[in-house]
């Protein structure tokens, strides 16, 4: 089983960046598929971008070219570099991962979740 705990979000301007990280324990990061997704209150989750056993990545039409994820299977840790912030990419991120064939955003597949980490972006 593996566990999942996100950091570096906080409050940043318009245009601003912010680098989310997601650290793994329990298990090792590159057995998994691993997701971002985000949620703001009232609405579903939304997924943003995941990365697949092998290394290949997706992205939602909402990040792409905005929003980069890398990964760095020495630290066992997933990295979500978002640049260009909006006010409406204000919302609560999470990261999640499961053993799947390649990646996906939608949220069912995955079992392990973070507790996720808050992303204010002000205007």
């Amino acid at each position: 089983e593996v566990r999942l705990v996100e950091s570096g979000g906080g409050l940043v301007q318009a245009g601003g960046s912010l680098r989310l990280s997601c650290a793994a324990s329990g298990s090792t990061f590159a057995d998994y598929a691993v997701a971002w997704f985000r949620q703001v209150p009232g609405k579903e989750r939304e997924g943003l971008s995941c990365i697949s056993n092998n290394g290949r990545t997706y992205y939602a039409d909402s990040v792409k070219g905005r929003f980069t994820f890398s990964s760095d299977n020495a630290k066992n840790t997933v990295y979500l570099q978002m640049n260009s912030l909006k006010p409406e990419d204000t919302a609560v991120y999470y990261c999640a991962a499961d053993v799947l064939l390649g990646c996906t955003i939608v949220p069912d597949p995955y079992d392990y979740w973070g507790q996720g980490t808050q992303v204010t972006v002000s205007s």
